[in-house]
């Protein structure tokens, strides 16, 4: 973030660090390059940063709003002999409320700024940064190293990566840096960021890849390089180098209980930075891919009563009717393992694969259905900004008539629909299924967060209807062998969501 940097996570914080500067720790020399001197048993990075920190530079940001005016308070009137009278004028002047009685001051300019960093990609003048670094501002300025001064305009942002394409305008070609490839990083390889922190631009640090794809809940695409070069006010949109002076990631945010550096830094990383990036030069905007399903995520229980032996891909719960999924043919209750011949290995994959690839292009699937591999293809659509998946649209059939039936399975208490448990548990109508009237708190159930007043929809990936249809498919599924059983649950308002309940 910018100067105005702070954002809470749990006991500690993610903090937005408007430009940021990581630190590498003295590691190996660059590649193709002659080993750097050692300096106390360490490899002096001094080669490596002296030939890529022209490219890096200070990014100034001004944001200049109007503040509104307040309807000045009615003055007493306490008439012209009173000695009150001059004390009370005073007191509301001292406050910047001086003037007409009942009058509306004049708008007022305010003026706002920010400190961040970036980086130049190509020699012409394109410059990447972190969007939260120049937020709404109405100016812009690069410095350079050497205190060139460029005034700068936006090519285009992406709030969901929180990048942002700047385009400065010199005489001259300007340094420039280039992407490497994130993906090739290991664990425990050294790297170097430079930035701004605290406005003091041109600063080093040095550390280690600590972990990667990381998910900080920061938005749909998180999957940061996580880092413990120094990160700091002052450092977003920095970039972080491979000793080859690649640019592997873009700092962005800090885990923190102070605001400041503790060793954990996170990064965007260059897979996932360099397709946002050509899409801002090519379009001013981000043309993600959009597929149309809800989905969740393959635990082990949940693998084990859908057949796929180990927990991977992502499982659809809804399929939106108006969605590119629902012509190629994708159910409730498939389960995505590879999308456009990418493994997916878990759900977090699904959304950024599919954001990445070409919206109107004819994508293969592999989809698992009940324990059967099938092949389908999508022509993705494209998501929109502010865009929300519709949930599958319900069938409008009213309920069949109520049964007095009352059966208890899996630590659930279940009864057929009836007009007066839809009306208690407020359930839309034309929703299917069992309501559920029960939970026994010390079920694995009640530990899965099944709730009163759901509906099962599915047992084993067959409706149900009443709860003989369940304590039947429940009894199939122990035939089977199966330890649990794969429950599509639906809230009141028709949201589903897919839940594997030991039946044990």
């Amino acid at each position: 973030m910018a100067s105005k940097f702070s954002h809470a996570s749990r006991l500690t914080r993610i903090a937005l660090v408007a430009g940021v500067a990581l630190g590498v720790p003295l590691a190996a020399p660059a590649l193709g390059q002659a080993a750097s001197p050692q300096v106390q048993g360490q490899i002096s990075l001094a080669d490596l940063a002296e030939r890529v920190m022209p490219a890096v530079v200070n990014i100034a940001a001004v944001t200049t709003s109007e503040t509104r005016g307040r309807t000045l308070p009615q003055l007493p009137q306490l008439g012209p002999d009173t000695p009150f009278g001059d004390l009370f004028e005073e007191f509301f002047n001292r406050r910047g409320q001086g003037g007409q009685q009942g009058e509306r001051q004049a708008p007022q300019q305010r003026r706002s700024q920010s400190a961040g960093s970036g980086f130049v990609i190509d020699p012409s003048g394109i410059v990447v940064t972190n969007n939260h670094v120049i937020g709404d501002a109405n100016e812009i300025t690069v410095v350079f190293g050497d205190g060139l001064r460029l005034k700068a305009e936006v090519v285009g942002k992406d709030t969901k990566v929180d990048l942002a394409v700047l385009r400065v305008k010199h005489d001259k070609p300007l340094p420039f840096v280039k992407f490497g490839d994130s993906d090739k990083m290991r664990i425990g390889d050294p790297v170097m960021a430079i930035g701004n922190p605290f406005g003091l631009g041109g600063s080093v640090s040095s550390g280690i890849v600590s972990a990667r794809n990381r998910d900080i809940n920061q938005g749909p695409y998180d999957t940061y390089i996580q880092t413990d070069a120094a990160i700091n006010k002052g450092n977003s949109g920095g970039p972080l180098f491979n000793m080859a002076g690649e640019v592997i990631g873009i700092n962005t945010a800090i885990l923190s209980p102070t605001g400041g550096s503790v060793g954990i830094g996170f990064a965007v990383p260059s897979s996932l930075a360099m397709n946002v990036v050509d899409q801002l030069k090519e379009f001013g905007e981000t043309r993600r891919g959009w597929l149309g399903v809800r989905i969740q995520n393959v635990d082990e229980a949940t693998a084990e009563a859908l057949g796929l032996g180990t927990a991977r891909g992502a499982l659809v719960a809804g399929v939106d009717d108006k969605g590119p999924a629902k012509p190629a043919g994708l159910e409730i209750g498939d389960v995505i393992v590879k999308f456009d011949g990418k493994d997916v290995k878990d759900s977090r994959d699904l959304p950024r694969i599919v954001a990445a690839t070409p919206v109107g292009k004819d994508v293969p699937m592999q989809v698992m259905r009940k324990g059967k591999e099938v092949t389908k293809t999508v022509k993705l659509g494209r998501l929109e900004d502010g865009e929300k998946v519709q949930q599958a649209s319900a069938n409008n059939k009213p309920a069949e008539a109520a049964k007095p039936a009352v059966t208890s399975a899996l630590g659930l208490e279940l009864s057929a629909q009836s007009e007066e448990l839809r009306k208690r548990y407020s359930i839309k109508d034309g929703l299917k299924g069992v309501v559920i009237t029960k939970v026994d708190s010390n079920s694995n159930a009640a530990d899965k967060r099944i709730l009163v007043g759901e509906l099962v929809v599915e047992v084993g990936q067959e409706a149900v209807n009443s709860p003989e249809d369940v304590t039947k498919r429940l009894d199939a599924l122990k035939k089977e062998g199966k330890k649990s059983a794969l429950l599509l649950v639906s809230n009141a308002q028709g949201e589903v969501r897919f839940v594997a309940v030991s039946m044990n």
